[in-house]
């Protein structure tokens, strides 16, 4: 699932991808090719000094960066966040006030699970289902048919969204 943090540090990035993204891609038995991201701090530096880039050249990730102020780039993330705003926090904001992070944590769990599995995406990726039936059934497809659907799938954005290679 996603997890809250308090800060934007490179070191927040690279655990995302290390006990989230991966291991989610992994149970699935699909390896992350590339990686497309914003172009923001956390996700960019100096290859050789840079934790989230030296974590990608360790993991044989490919990194892309998307266009500076473009959030038509990103726009399956920015379509996440309207909906989780709009659906949970905006609405439980009017009757539950939050006095730890922990406790928003579990509304996101909460929200996240929904978005995932019950609600409908109108991203082309997804066909109008939720995103993890969608997954699942690109991982089933065999590979020549998965070629295909690749090629439109590289403008994933990051954390985790990624290209998918066997």
């Amino acid at each position: 699932m996603g997890r809250l943090y308090t800060s934007n540090l490179p070191v927040t990035a690279v655990h995302v991808m290390n006990n989230n993204v991966i291991p989610a891609f992994e149970a699935h038995n699909v390896r992350i090719a590339n990686v497309l991201s914003e172009n923001d701090r956390e996700y960019c530096g100096r290859p050789d000094r840079h934790p989230y880039e030296q974590f990608l050249q360790l993991e044989e990730i490919v990194h892309c960066t998307t266009k500076a102020r473009r959030p038509q780039s990103n726009g399956y993330v920015e379509r996440l966040h309207r909906t989780l705003l709009d659906e949970r926090f905006r609405v439980l904001g009017l009757t539950k006030f939050y006095e730890s992070v922990e406790e928003r944590q579990a509304d996101l769990d909460a929200g996240l699970g929904t978005y995932n599995t019950k609600l409908p995406t109108r991203a082309a990726i997804c066909r109008e289902e939720p995103p993890r039936q969608s997954l699942s059934q690109a991982c089933q497809k065999p590979k020549a048919q998965r070629r295909k659907t690749e090629k439109s799938s590289l403008n994933y954005p990051s954390p985790g969204a990624a290209t998918v290679r066997r």
